[in-house]
């Protein structure tokens, strides 16, 4: 797992922007030592000393004001030429052999707190943790269920708005195996915080086996604490919000289907293992206030038995 980072680039998109943000340092901190020394230098040959008279009055230098002027000038249009490069490398057209936008790869949606994540081409829908085969870009629709949300995963590109009925696109790439943190970089409301990304970066097979697996129906549950688990799961309104294929279609909460396949609760809340997945589901307010995941108020052995039900979605 990596750290994010805005200076440390695992994508060959965002490299270029890793750059540009290095040269537009580099020169804010070289005027800023020229102007300190400047001021240093002011401060220390012009003071006043005892018995000065007042000093001459010089009221303009037309070649100087020229050279603060133009070069300023320069130094702006250099920084533009290089920022609409950095642009065009960064974020190249999406283009079809007849011309047509293509369709995404990906579609990513921000709910209040969480992410939906929708592989078109493949058919299926997870949640929170976003799989991408290593080395090949992906087509990204951004989009926003309610609020204005904000996609960004420094190691990987750039920031991107998600507005509610205007979609955005961008490039997802990760040049290597590995996996990669970001969050919603939007304020939207009280549990902003914990509305984390997490990109999982795979070799092609890997990925490959993946997606497969993940465009099947769960297996049926397979002991008697798992069967009566899933005939809570209908009978609550847990189906009233999530889907799990061949069970419930919600749309409302996160997809449900391979929950057990993913690495972290609610958004990047909780570590998924069972002794989390039962505290979650006993007291969700306990991790994530007015998240809108309601408190069931499970009884222990409804929800011993939903847990054992919830882990067998793999």
């Amino acid at each position: 797992m990596h750290a994010s980072s805005v200076l440390q680039a695992h994508s060959r998109l965002d490299q270029p922007i890793v750059h540009l943000t290095i040269v537009v340092t580099a020169i804010m901190f070289a005027i800023l030592v020229l102007v300190f020394f400047l001021v240093v230098y002011a401060s220390l040959r012009y003071r006043r000393r005892p018995g000065m008279a007042e000093p001459y009055q010089n009221f303009g230098n037309k070649k100087l004001e020229i050279t603060w002027t133009v070069l300023p000038f320069l130094l702006l249009v250099s920084i533009f030429v290089l920022t609409v490069i950095t642009m065009g490398d960064s974020d190249p057209p999406p283009t079809t052999a007849n011309g047509a936008d293509p369709s995404p790869d990906l579609v990513i949606i921000g709910h209040q707190f969480w992410w939906e994540v929708r592989y078109p081409k493949a058919g299926f829908t997870t949640a929170n943790e976003i799989h991408l085969p290593a080395g090949q870009r992906l087509l990204t629709r951004l989009e926003a269920a309610d609020v204005i949300h904000d996609f960004w995963v420094p190691e990987l590109g750039r920031k991107m708005d998600m507005i509610p009925g205007t979609p955005n696109e961008l490039w997802l790439l990760a040049d290597h195996p590995g996996t990669f943190l970001g969050t919603c970089a939007e304020f939207c409301g009280n549990e902003h915080a914990w509305m984390r990304i997490r990109v999982i970066s795979q070799t092609p097979q890997d990925f490959a086996d993946w997606e497969q697996q993940q465009a099947q129906s769960p297996s049926l549950p397979n002991n008697p604490a798992a069967e009566r688990g899933e005939q809570l799961f209908r009978s609550m309104s847990c189906a009233n919000c999530h889907t799990i294929r061949g069970v419930s279609s919600a749309d409302v909460g996160p997809d449900l289907t391979h929950l057990a396949s993913r690495e972290t609760l609610a958004a990047g809340r909780l570590e998924n293992n069972p002794v989390n997945l039962e505290a979650w589901l006993h007291d969700p307010n306990n991790f994530k206030p007015q998240s809108y995941m309601p408190n069931a108020n499970l009884k222990p052995d409804d929800l011993s038995a939903m847990v054992a039900y919830l882990e067998t979605l793999r």
